[in-house]
């Protein structure tokens, strides 16, 4: 079985190349030759970890391959899939273009039948358009499908190989049953796939991102008044978990969401539905929330030192928005770096991998250091924004003896009050 992707960004790459790791011959298209012969040396446009050994593994031996030729692609392939960006607006809507402009290339290159599928997140009827600009330029026969992915930045791989669900929109007997066909060696165990119509399966995508970007603005809700009151988060997070029907999952209190994904998704469906008249009044909540809980690091120093920062000196751990991802999209870490600078601090920063994204956020503003010890040399505080591994069980000692100051800030949560508090240090975490 032959495939192609449309698309080298995050899900089309990981997408490709999971495929070509179970047997099926793909060929990734992109329009950026820079980028595709990057690939082809096996040199990654991102971070993913266990991405790169399965790239040059699967192009050694001739299942993944990587070109500008859309027509070269496309030819042989039996399944076309559209996984090219949708970035939002300025209105907060899904930027369509990459999308549409893949279906005319699609419409003028087909030669033979095959099935469109929309991989890219888009709102619902999207994939009809594809449908209706491809049956406008070619009289091949075709059909079109819908296949959202569900890929956490970080895990990606794993979460492909292994997935917890494949949504599958179809409008065919006959486009079930490739699809089926396509994801038969990740269900050998057990299945999961999840058949619907195409705009229920558009419409999965965007819910299921929009109830996880609420549990994390709630949980951040309640942690901001469990400060006011003298609450615990963490226990009351401990509590609530317990509940099955609540469950633990994506209730960590911290500085909210960012990425890639959640801050456009929320924003796209609320676009949507007010083209249609509509408010989604939690959603707007959410993203309110989320805004606000970015400045909870600045927030907290600004009560400790001022609003002017000139002559201070503040340590930062963690520039991506989460772990194992350089993705510094709406990173709360990049956030409070800008404020800080503004306020006339100076920053000392350190991310094990997103240092040079970060940058091309940052430019030079910050002092970017070797390691996380150098990151405290002379600060008045220590800020931890991302929770990698690397900062989870740090040499207090040595952190203690770099740093001016001894106030630690944990945006994350991930250290003990009671030991640091007994090591000499001031401790504050969210909601706790």
């Amino acid at each position: 079985m032959k495939i192609c992707i449309i698309g080298t960004g995050y899900v089309g790459l990981v997408s490709g190349t999971c495929f070509a790791e179970m047997g099926i011959e793909v060929a990734c298209v992109d329009s950026n030759a820079e980028k595709i012969e990057n690939l082809k040396y096996g040199r990654l446009p991102i971070y993913e970890p266990g991405l790169e050994e399965l790239v040059v593994r699967n192009q050694a031996v001739d299942r993944l391959g990587f070109t500008t030729s859309l027509a070269e692609a496309v030819e042989g392939a039996e399944v076309v899939f559209i996984a090219v960006g949708t970035p939002p607006g300025e209105d907060g809507s899904a930027d369509l273009s990459h999308v549409l402009g893949a279906a005319q290339q699609i419409g003028k290159a087909l030669t033979h039948s095959v099935l469109v599928v929309t991989k890219s997140t888009v709102p619902v009827g999207t994939t009809e358009r594809v449908r209706d600009i491809i049956a406008g330029l070619t009289d091949v026969d075709f059909e079109v499908a819908s296949n959202p992915e569900f890929l956490k930045e970080g895990n990606a791989v794993e979460d492909f190989m292994h997935p917890d669900r494949v949504v599958v929109g179809v409008s065919s007997d006959s486009a079930r049953l490739t699809m089926e066909r396509l994801y038969k060696p990740f269900m050998i165990n057990s299945n999961r796939l999840i058949v619907s119509d195409i705009r229920s399966a558009e419409m999965i995508k965007y819910a299921s991102n929009a109830m996880l970007a609420t549990r994390i603005s709630f949980i951040n809700d309640i942690a901001n008044l469990c400060e006011l009151v003298g609450a615990n988060v963490s226990e009351v997070r401990r509590g609530m978990g317990a509940d099955p029907r609540i469950g633990n999952k994506f209730l960590y209190a911290g500085l909210g969401y960012g990425g890639s994904c959640f801050p456009k998704d929320v924003d796209a469906l609320i676009a949507t539905a007010a083209g249609l008249g509509y408010r989604m009044e939690i959603l707007e909540a959410v993203e309110r929330v989320n805004d606000r809980q970015k400045n909870v690091l600045v927030e907290k120093i600004l009560r400790r030192f001022g609003d002017d920062l000139t002559g201070r000196v503040f340590g930062l751990w963690g520039l991506a928005f989460k772990p194992e991802t350089d993705d510094v999209r709406q990173s709360a870490a990049v956030f409070t770096a800008r404020e800080l600078l503004r306020r006339g601090a100076v920053v000392r920063v350190f991310d094990p991998v997103a240092m040079a994204a970060a940058r091309a956020e940052l430019g030079d503003g910050v002092v970017y250091c070797e390691s996380m010890y150098s990151a405290t040399q002379g600060v008045d505080a220590l800020l931890l924004a991302t929770e990698w591994k690397a900062f989870r069980v740090p040499d207090w000692d040595v952190v203690g003896r770099m740093m001016r100051g001894r106030l630690v800030l944990d945006g994350r949560n991930i250290y003990d009050a009671r030991e640091l508090t007994g090591l000499g240090f001031e401790y504050e975490g969210v909601g706790v």
